[in-house]
Order: C-alpha cells, then structure tokens, then sequence
C-alpha cells in the first residue's frame, strides 16, 4: 500500500524509493552537538524543520516512492508530525547499521529496485543529486555520498546486503572507509555522488543559513527557522569566529 503523496515509478523497469533515516524530536535525542550553541526549544524546533524540508526534497523527486524508516518508539510522534504523506517502517534492532540494514531488507524483499537511504538533516542537498544517485545504481552495486568529514550522507542500493553495514566506526571519520572496506569484500562496486556536509555541528548550521539567506525556497521551513532564531545563530558564529 502507499502512503498518499508518494508517486510510484510507472513503467519503469526498476522501482524507485527514498528513504529517510529519521528519529522523533525529543530532547537530548537529536542534533545533541548543537545544543551547547542553541536553547534546547531551538535544536527541537530545527530538527522539525529539516525533517520536513527533507521530506519535500524527496517528494520532489519525480517518479519515486517516499518513506521514513525509524526506530518502533518514535513512529507513532512521526506519523503525527509528517500526516499520511509518507510511509513509515520501523526498524528491526537498535542504532544506525541495523537502521540501515532494515531499509535494504525490507524495501528490496519482494522485488529488485533502486533504494536510497539518506539523512534527516538533508533539506539543502540539491535533488539533481538524488536523481544523480539512481543513475549511478544502474551501473553500479552500491552508491555512496561521501560528507566533508569523512562519513556520508546517502548510500543506495540495489538488493540486501546483511553485512555491509556496522556499528563500527559510525558517526566517525572513518565511517565512509569501513562502508567502502566492506563493499570490497562483499565484492560490491561503488560508485559515488559529489561529497556534500549535513548538518551536525556549529559550523555545519552557520553554512547553511548563509546558503539559505540568499536560496530560502530551498528549506523554507528551515530558513524560517534561522530567521526566527537568528540572534543565537549570530552568538554562534561569534563564538566559531565568523563575524
């Protein structure tokens, strides 16, 4: 069954969907590295905000299926936060890998199809880039979008892969080697979309409300966020020495 708002890749040999890794905005749950920069309502508030603009962002990708994997805990505050415009299943296991080995396993289990997982906190990303990851699943076994840092903010692909994801090295610089390191053994190619930043420290939020003030239909949820809340995100740039 779909949810209302998603739109089904018709005639088109492989399936479309998108997946949004997402938790419910509680408190000292989410983006808990920009609470010693933000008022605890704040880091709530902006978590809503780019949950919802990176919901818009999937749901303007054309020819697609939308949905929001989650742990059982929060999907009931999700579904009322996000209506019936997506689908949301829950997760089997606890933390990120068995999130994202749940994505794979439920989404290709009846039928080959492209699936992408990507953050909550991706409203910015531009969805060419979306578009760019499917593409590079018809060549390839996996498709990864590598962060700054050196995690990353996408990963797809074309059928289950139990292995390929690990609670080790998550979160960390080194997410994005050991990913690849698995993939290699599994004898898995990759293929990659253009490094990009998500939004998890001080500096990562003074980038995107720059990019925002001048591009606010990007995220005009989260633009309007930093409009509102834009004293403490100058106290933020003074204390990151962006003045």
């Amino acid at each position: 069954m779909e949810a209302a708002g998603q739109t089904t890749a018709q005639g088109s040999s492989q399936r479309r969907t998108l997946v949004i890794m997402a938790k419910a905005p509680r408190m000292g749950t989410v983006k808990t590295r920009l609470s010693p920069g933000l008022p605890s309502p704040a880091v709530l508030s902006l978590y809503r905000c780019l949950l919802e603009d990176t919901v818009a962002l999937a749901k303007s990708v054309t020819s697609v299926d939308v949905a929001v994997m989650c742990r059982e805990p929060d999907k009931k505050e999700l579904a009322d936060l996000l209506g019936n415009t997506v689908e949301i299943v829950t997760q089997e296991g606890e933390g990120l890998a068995a999130g994202l080995t749940s994505v794979f396993r439920y989404f290709t289990a009846t039928r080959r199809q492209r699936v992408i997982a990507f953050n909550s906190d991706s409203p910015h990303l531009a969805p060419s880039v979306l578009e760019k990851a499917f593409e590079i699943l018809g060549a390839h076994d996996v498709v990864v979008g590598p962060t700054h840092d050196g995690g990353y903010y996408l990963v797809g692909a074309n059928a289950s892969h139990p292995t390929l994801f690990g609670n080790d090295g998550l979160g960390t610089s080194s997410a994005l080697d050991r990913l690849l390191a698995r993939a290699n053994l599994l004898g898995l190619s990759a293929g990659f979309t253009e490094p990009f930043y998500d939004i998890d420290v001080a500096n990562d939020l003074i980038r995107l409300a720059a990019e925002l003030q001048f591009a606010p239909a990007r995220a005009p949820r989260t633009a309007a966020w930093c409009q509102e809340w834009e004293q403490a995100l100058a106290q933020m740039r003074q204390g990151a020495g962006k003045l």
